[in-house]
Formats: C-alpha cells, structure tokens, sequence
C-alpha cells in the first residue's frame, strides 16, 4: 500500500492521514443471497473479441475528458462473465495509486482484492477511475454519471456479468462508494467504504444494497461518527434489526467484524471498527499499515458470497466430510493435533485411525476437532510463517477457511495457504501460513 499520505477534506480543506492499526469477530448475521440483485445477462462485450485492454482510458463524460485504469485478467475469456470492481483512489490519491498498490505493489493492488482474486482463480476485472482534482466531490452528481459512461463503456467491450458489480474506496473513495451505494443500488450488487464520510452527497439512499463499512476508532481525520451514519443509512434502508455493534477499545489494537441481524435476504451490513486512526490497511497488533492487513480478507469474503455460479467464476469447494484426515500430498502424512490444550500447533504425523486427525467441516466455514477446537490461524496473524493452532471454536475469521478445489486450504481472514513449514515430510513438521505458491507441500488431500 502506498504509504504517502492521502488527504481528504469538503472542499479545500486537508488533514494528515495517519497510519493506524486495527482481532476479528463476527456475529450473527442473515444468510446473504442473490436475492435482490440485477438478473443474471449476457453483456455486449460476451462472446466477441474484446476492445478494451488493461491500461488507461479516455472517456467522454459529462462534456468532459475523463480517465480510468482498467486491469483485465490475463486469460481472459470473452465466454465467460467476470465480476467487475470499482477502486475509489482517497483525496490527492490517483487511479494509479490504486491500480499499482502503491510502495507495497501487487499485494496491495486494489486495497488488496486483486491478489486474492488471483489466488483464487476467480474472473475479475478491476478499474480504477480518476477523480476530477484527484477527489470525489460529484457536483451534480457528475461522478455518479461518469461511473456510468464507464459501466456502458466496459460492459460492451468485455464480458461482465451485470450482477456482479462491486465498488470499494478508501476516505474520499469511500465517500464515492457510498453516493454510488445511495444513487446506484441496483447497478452494484455490495460496496465497501473504508474511512468515509458524506463527501460525494447521497442521492437516495432508501433502496438496499449490500454494505460494509470499515473505519478507525481513534480516526482524527474523518471521526468516526461519519462511518457509523453512512452504515446506519442502510441498516435502516436493509431492513436491519437496530443495535449497537461492539467496538474495540483504544489501545488494543485490534478489530470487531459485526454482521447485522434481521436484514432483508440477500442484503447485509457488515461493521468493522478497529483501534486506529485513518488508514484503509490497519494491521491487528501495532501501529502500522500494510497489505498485510485484515481489512482484504474481510472485504474479498463479504463480495464473494454473492458470487452467481453461472457460469462459476472459481472452481467447485469441496468441503470435507466429516470426520476425514486431511493429508499432505507430498508427505502423505496427516495434519495432527498433537495436544489438546487451546494453543497447540498443529504438525504433520504418520496417519492413524485417531481422533486427533479427524476434522469436521462446519457451516461456518471452520475446520473442527474434537472437543470443540478449531483451525486457527494464531493471533489473528495474516503474516507469512503465523502459526497454525487449535483454539476453542468462536466463529472469528481466522478460524475460517476455503477447501479449494485445486488442493490448497486457504484462510479466509489472509488468503494464505495452508503450508508445511520449509517443505518439510518428516513427523512434526509444523503447519504454517504462507503465500500460496502452488507447491507441493501447500496441496492437501481428504480421505
């Protein structure tokens, strides 16, 4: 993430941004589903070469020359609807800032959705406008219009699937992402709003649309009673259950993922206040920022439970049956819970018809033991090398994972891999997170 300091402000006013930290746990929540979002098409572009590329782009808008940065996957099918995601740059920030991940590069591409879109093999096109004075102010709701001059354009030139549209920004960009949440919320499917305010106006606002806000408890640049109004505009227009979602506590350093109750099917509010200051990459345990944060993995899993399956867009998860041994392909040996005391790190052993090798998928995603354990990822940790442990269940996303079809395990707060600690065969051998890489020792098997 570019670590240079994005400014916001109304109109000519400016603050630093500070970098900032933000532990994960979710509550109850209704069942996202399709239900609500524009039906499933064909667009224009489907079927036929494509004529538009990744780069930058000229558009008429509005009377005026406007621009974008477009990052088109590289196998690239035109038979194939792909999710289209929109990355709003913050106030002084620009569509390359977005598009190239600043300092932090690819890791941080798009907030850090496009690397977890590539890990998963899932069919993504990503753009990146540019604002007008390098911000969002959307007077007469011309940046609403120029969203929409972009949607027509990509939309013939490439195949995308209508429901799947996506917006996320950050401070002015998450601003934009809300006026387009208020105005276009039957154009985009969810929308994630890092550090936002009512900056770009709100034009509606009284239709659902699937949210999740993100803001600082310690933010001094936007407080953030802006980020609790803009999430309660659609826990009101969702349909929501009124409440009061915890928040952490300053000092902590970390971060509290609620999802709300009661909402309309297919439409949820997420709300995630973590101990820091204006930062779209707040890290769980200091006072730092980084494409190492939580914040990608919550914003990916939030997006992806809308995904249409037709045509699927990443290849089948195979959940485990219950009670199967997951077995390393290179090894051949089985992940093992050596002890049973919360905190043990599980290893690698000869396998054995034993309890301690048995696991058991849940609905929520965890990987279960016995005695009411469950994979976790240690701390909350999403760096490469964070330990892999057994902790008493409790529904937090590091304890979620996706079976993927192409054998890796990976973790829903990281989007790292299950790994064998140094490629290692031998009984004992630790089970880490680390970068997916495709080698053998992150491949796993069930039986």
């Amino acid at each position: 993430m570019s670590r240079q300091r994005p400014l916001i402000g109304l109109a000519a006013a400016s603050a630093a941004v500070l970098a900032a930290t933000g532990v994960l746990a979710f509550g109850n929540g209704a069942t996202a589903s399709a239900g609500g979002a524009r039906p499933l098409a064909a667009t224009a572009g489907c079927g036929k070469a494509p004529t538009l590329a990744s780069g930058a782009h000229t558009i008429q808008s509005g009377g005026q020359n406007r621009t974008y940065i477009l990052r088109v996957p590289a196998n690239y099918d035109s038979n194939r609807p792909y999710r289209l995601i929109f990355g709003f740059h913050w106030n002084g920030g620009t569509a390359n800032d977005v598009d190239s991940g600043g300092t932090d590069g690819y890791n941080w591409s798009y907030y850090g959705l496009r690397r977890l879109a590539d890990s998963a093999n899932n069919g993504t096109i990503f753009v990146a406008p540019q604002g007008n004075g390098n911000g969002w102010a959307n007077p007469g709701g011309q940046d609403v219009t120029f969203v929409d001059d972009m949607i027509r354009q990509i939309e013939a030139g490439l195949c995308v699937d209508p429901a799947q549209l996506y917006s996320a920004g950050f401070s002015y960009g998450g601003a934009m992402s809300y006026a387009l949440a208020c105005a276009r919320a039957t154009v985009f499917r969810a929308v994630a709003v890092y550090s936002g305010a009512t900056l770009s106006g709100c034009n509606g606002g009284n239709q659902p649309i699937a949210y999740i806000g993100l803001h600082g408890v310690r933010d001094n640049v936007l407080p953030i009673s802006n980020g609790r109004g803009l999430r309660d505009t659609f826990v009101r227009a969702n349909g929501c259950s009124p409440q009061n979602p915890p928040e952490p506590a300053q000092g902590s350093l970390t971060h509290v993922v609620t999802m709300y109750s009661g909402c309309r099917a297919g439409y949820p509010v997420a709300w995630a206040p973590f101990d820091g200051g204006h930062d779209p990459g707040p890290i769980d345990g200091c006072t730092c920022g980084g494409w190492r944060s939580w914040t990608p993995g919550v914003v990916w899993n939030f997006f992806s439970q809308f995904d249409t399956g037709q045509p699927p867009t990443t290849p089948p998860t195979t959940p485990p049956p219950a009670g199967k041994q997951l077995v390393g392909s290179q090894s051949g040996r089985c992940v093992t819970v050596p002890a049973s005391s919360a905190g043990t790190q599980v290893e690698l052993r000869d396998c054995a018809a034993q309890s301690n090798q048995a696991w058991t998928y849940t609905d929520g995603r965890q990987l279960q033991a016995a005695g009411g354990m469950c994979l976790d990822a240690s701390g909350g940790g999403t760096a490469n090398g964070t330990a892999v442990i057994i902790w008493a269940c409790n529904g937090q996303a590091n304890q979620q994972w996706t079976v993927n079809a192409n054998g890796t395990v990976t973790g829903a707060q990281s989007g790292l891999c299950l790994d064998a600690t140094g490629a290692g065969t031998a009984n004992g051998t630790k089970i880490i997170l680390w970068s997916c890489n495709g080698q053998p020792n992150q491949q796993w098997t069930l039986r």
